[in-house]
């Protein structure tokens, strides 16, 4: 359907955002289009939530990065090895 097609596209562009933000440091607005995203009720998958993880990691916000793989797992979101590896970066830094 057109709406279903829709909210894909829109899934897709906001990762491109966040992937974005993580690029030039701003993860803030990274968190910031994730929780936009959850609140229009836009199911968040996997390649959403690891470019918001890799944001923190390269904003050095280690607990962030924990705090949205925790969140994966409850929404059961499946984490991958990218995610993983983002938070362990993270929480090197």
């Amino acid at each position: 359907s057109l709406q279903h097609h829709n909210l894909e596209q829109s899934v897709y562009h906001a990762s491109a955002a966040i992937t974005s933000c993580g690029r030039v440091c701003e993860w803030g607005a990274a968190l910031h289009i994730l929780l936009e995203m959850a609140s229009a009720r836009v199911e968040l998958d996997t390649i959403t939530y690891s470019a918001a993880v890799s944001a923190c990691e390269k904003g050095a916000q280690w607990a962030r990065a924990l705090m949205l793989l925790a969140e994966m797992a409850s929404a059961r979101v499946e984490l991958n090895t990218i995610t993983y590896n983002a938070a362990v970066s993270a929480s090197e830094k």
